[in-house]
């Protein structure tokens, strides 16, 4: 019969205890980690600044209602209601939002362009921004 090789033979020998109670095998001592910051990052709000409308005579209902849905997409029920108080109260906040969202929409008011139901309206109506009071709209 053959001598066929002890698989056990040249390996290096089994992680077990050893003389000293150790199990032979390299410990991994783990590294210390730094506790992690106890602050929390909170994400700040931008303060509110409100879209107003300001009333004039140059513009129909039909132009203000048309504008709202095109520029905030206001549905018409709610332009309609807008528009009613513009005419009466001489402005309306048609939106809260952002600073730089707030002017980009005035500015969208602003480059509307005439209503030309209006042969004499050479312009689009009014708006302008202001910051928005706390627990406002």
């Amino acid at each position: 019969m053959a001598k066929q090789d002890d698989p056990t033979e040249g390996s290096t020998p089994a992680a077990g205890p050893d003389a000293e109670g150790g199990t032979g095998a390299a410990t991994k001592i783990a590294p210390k980690r730094k506790p992690r910051s106890q602050t929390k990052h909170e994400t700040k709000q931008l303060p509110p600044y409100n879209v107003v409308l300001l009333d004039d005579d140059d513009h129909t209902y039909e132009y203000v209602i048309e504008m709202l849905g095109k520029v905030f997409a206001h549905p018409v029920e709610r332009a309609m209601q807008m528009a009613k108080e513009v005419d009466s109260s001489g402005r309306v906040i048609v939106l809260t939002t952002h600073k730089e969202r707030a002017e980009f929409k005035r500015d969208q008011v602003l480059g509307f362009g005439p209503d030309a139901r209006i042969a004499a309206c050479t312009q689009s109506m009014k708006a302008v921004i202001e910051p928005a009071e706390a627990g406002g709209e």
